[in-house]
């Protein structure tokens, strides 16, 4: 995937997320969810042929 690419995917999941958070309609979560697994399946990809490690996300926990 080139940087074109990837700015296209990255503005379509929003776009889904969006499209979720305004309607909450089960396709729209699916779709967005889908489409965020491709963008993190290719921030990995990259950060393998870089040799960098990918940052790991911290962990969330009850206050």
């Amino acid at each position: 995937m080139n940087a074109r690419q990837f700015f296209d995917k990255v503005a379509l999941m929003r776009k889904l997320q969006k499209e979720y958070f305004r309607t909450r309609s089960k396709t729209a979560l699916n779709q967005s969810k889908a489409v965020e697994r491709e963008v993190d399946a290719e921030i990995a990809r990259v950060h393998d042929a870089l040799g960098t490690p990918a940052t790991k996300q911290p962990e969330q926990r009850n206050i």
